[in-house]
């Protein structure tokens, strides 16, 4: 496999904390602009997995980089230090069709 080189797309599954945190930053975004939090973009959830472009990467540590997730809203998600697997918390890269 290819490695991971800036600006490439990768795919990127939610951990609990990642959704955790985007919620909330969505519910504090929602309050202090007094807009529903469903105007910012719909719920994630752990295991959920989104587009991600690589904006940087590790060359001491192979696969590791941090990502830009792109979500399913106006917002993005900053995931530092993730690295090529199959469980939340890490990327793949897409399929092939």
């Amino acid at each position: 496999m290819p490695k991971p080189t800036l600006g490439r797309t990768v795919h990127y599954t939610l951990t609990q904390d990642d959704a955790n945190t985007i919620n909330r930053r969505r519910a504090g975004r929602a309050t202090r602009d007094r807009i529903d939090v469903e105007t910012l973009g719909n719920r994630a959830e752990a295991g959920h997995t989104y587009p991600a472009t690589v904006v940087r990467t590790w060359p001491g540590t192979p696969g590791a980089c941090n990502l830009q997730v792109h979500l399913d809203g106006v917002d993005a998600h900053w995931a530092t230090s993730r690295v090529e697997g199959t469980v939340p918390g890490t990327w793949t890269w897409p399929p092939r069709s």
